[in-house]
């Protein structure tokens, strides 16, 4: 069901304007009457959730966004029921919207904004808490540059129980900015979202992902085969500290990755300490002429599976829309 602009929600809960839309439901900018306080109402659409999966995964967000609060995170309201959740409004834009226009930024901004990022994902993991969606769209800018972190709609805690294959819950995520484990179906941990972080700040550094491709199974295979390429050959000004930072959050190994969100905020604050390593080349494995394409023998069953359904629009289906501010 989708409201109108001046209709009321359960009562007191006139809507103002419609913040997103997708396949999951739809967000609205709405005015609580009985307080005065703008907020944001997230609706699931009725027909999804009749699905189990889909309804654990809504009561798992709303169980998980109870239990955070910090300033660098969209608050969950007390209001939050079965059929919405009611959500602090953030006054700016998605991140995604300001790299629009303004990609690539200058790396003082850079480091201002993945610095935030980093201290509030590492209290979320203290919390136990993974995000596994971390991207710009899901990351919000006030009008005075605080950031804010949104949507944990496929967030899991890590004392939860494993969930199974069939649901597909360990593998939802988006393409660009998923880790390998995550391609390869894995849980993950906080190294996932360490990952996702440096996904982030390449992109911020120059204006696009690690693994662009038109070939969304491409891309992946990259990702799991390859070392991410380096920013300097986009983007030469960034100092080759900073990149050592960015190409360490990339490694495809989780074992060689920042270990913690703390010791990637650390070194994103302390630059002129960055040891600077031996740099592996980003070049596929070389194939035999004649051989099949890599994806088609080195790919795991999963990414064909995830590629499917992507072509008949499930994952959209499951996944969120745009964050809502």
């Amino acid at each position: 069901m989708r409201y109108a602009i001046g209709e009321c929600i359960d009562g007191h809960y006139q809507v103002e304007g419609v913040l997103g839309q997708g396949g999951f439901g739809e967000t609205y900018r709405a005015l609580n009457t009985s307080t005065g306080q703008t907020v944001v109402l997230k609706v699931p659409q009725v027909a999804i959730m009749g699905d189990l999966s889909t309804y654990n995964r809504y009561r798992r967000e709303i169980e998980i966004g109870q239990c955070l609060d910090h300033p660098g995170l969209q608050r969950l309201l007390p209001d939050a029921r079965v059929d919405f959740m009611v959500l602090e409004y953030v006054d700016g834009e998605s991140l995604r919207s300001y790299l629009r226009a303004h990609a690539p930024l200058p790396v003082d901004q850079v480091l201002t904004i993945a610095r935030q990022l980093a201290e509030t994902l590492q209290y979320v993991h203290d919390q136990g808490v993974i995000h596994r969606d971390l991207k710009p769209e899901n990351i919000l800018i006030t009008r005075d540059g605080c950031v804010k972190l949104a949507d944990f709609g496929i967030a899991l805690r890590l004392a939860s129980r494993r969930l199974t294959f069939n649901h597909l819950s360990n593998a939802v995520g988006t393409p660009d900015y998923m880790a390998p484990e995550q391609v390869r179906g894995e849980r993950g941990d906080q190294r996932t979202d360490v990952y996702a972080l440096g996904v982030v700040l390449y992109e911020l550094l120059t204006g696009r992902v690690p693994y662009p491709a038109d070939d969304v199974l491409e891309a992946m295979t990259r990702k799991v085969q390859t070392e991410p390429p380096l920013v300097r050959r986009t983007r030469p000004d960034v100092p080759p500290q900073l990149e050592a930072v960015v190409y360490r959050a990339l490694r495809r190994r989780p074992g060689q990755r920042y270990a913690t969100m703390a010791e990637l905020g650390h070194d994103l604050g302390h630059l002129d300490a960055v040891t600077i390593p031996a740099y592996q080349p980003d070049i596929p494995p070389p194939r035999p002429v004649g051989d099949l394409p890599p994806w088609r023998t080195s790919v795991p069953l999963f990414l064909i599976l995830f590629g499917a359904l992507a072509a008949l629009g499930v994952l959209a289906q499951l996944a969120h829309g745009g964050a809502p501010h």
